[in-house]
């Protein structure tokens, strides 16, 4: 997979990129971050890439032209590939989950652009955008962050990505559960145990600790993602004990 990402803060993507699994993504020829400079795209001397917003108004407003030529030119590198998703950062997208993440990761080249002042001349979304993505219902500078987060999210649901693909399958979300708690050595710390369950060795029981465990932190925290097409018969029955309790609380 390749992903290009257009910015005026390319060192930002390039500081990420080169950590971490993104690094190791790269390092494994499996998937590749690459920063394009806006404002290599501009016209005038300054490297402006940006205006006043017609109309009136706050803020400045991204120009056609260097977003143009900067799209094209991340398009000019989809040379092996049937097609590319073109991605624009906004507020006023589909909100970014995990399964927009699975649904990203069977591509193969990604562009994402990331606004910054008061948005993006509408002519460059109208021209280019597959997609506008959400990563939450708060205002952020600029696209950078969203853009990272979105990467970061899909190039680690590539196969092979992650040393361990079942890391994937466990976690927040995948299965539409909060992930179980996780202990590790030492098993006591200052009066504080590891649960018994996760030292007897039975494999069995921990599975079934851990699921009762997902169930139970998704339906105090998180009931709004809890899908009862992915449960079971002994999950619900589980939920129904935990709703039982609660409302005898």
């Amino acid at each position: 997979m390749l992903i290009d990402i257009i910015t005026i803060f390319p060192q930002v993507i390039e500081s990420y990129a080169s950590l971490s699994i993104l690094k190791r993504a790269k390092e494994k020829g499996i998937a590749q971050i690459n920063a394009i400079n806006l404002r290599d795209y501009s016209t005038d001397k300054y490297h402006h890439v940006d205006d006043t917003p017609y109309g009136g108004g706050a803020g400045m407003v991204f120009k056609c032209e260097p977003c143009f030529k900067a799209i094209d030119t991340a398009l000019s590198h989809n040379t092996f590939y049937k097609k590319s998703r073109v991605i624009f950062t906004s507020p006023c997208g589909r909100t970014f989950d995990q399964e927009y993440a699975e649904e990203l990761s069977f591509e193969d080249h990604l562009v994402i652009i990331c606004g910054r002042y008061e948005g993006i001349d509408q002519r460059i979304i109208d021209t280019y955008a597959t997609d506008e993505i959400s990563v939450g219902d708060y205002v952020l500078c600029g696209g950078e962050l969203p853009a990272l987060i979105i990467s970061d999210a899909v190039v680690r649901l590539i196969p092979e990505v992650l040393g361990n693909d079942l890391s994937c399958e466990n976690e927040s979300f995948s299965a539409g559960l909060l992930e179980y708690p996780q202990y590790t050595k030492p098993e006591i710390y200052e009066g504080l145990k590891v649960p018994d369950v996760l030292l007897g060795g039975n494999h069995k029981e921990i599975e079934k600790w851990r699921r009762e465990k997902q169930l139970e932190r998704t339906f105090l925290r998180r009931p709004d993602i809890l899908n009862r097409d992915l449960l079971t018969k002994e999950d619900i029955l589980y939920l129904n004990k935990l709703k039982s309790e609660g409302d005898n609380k």
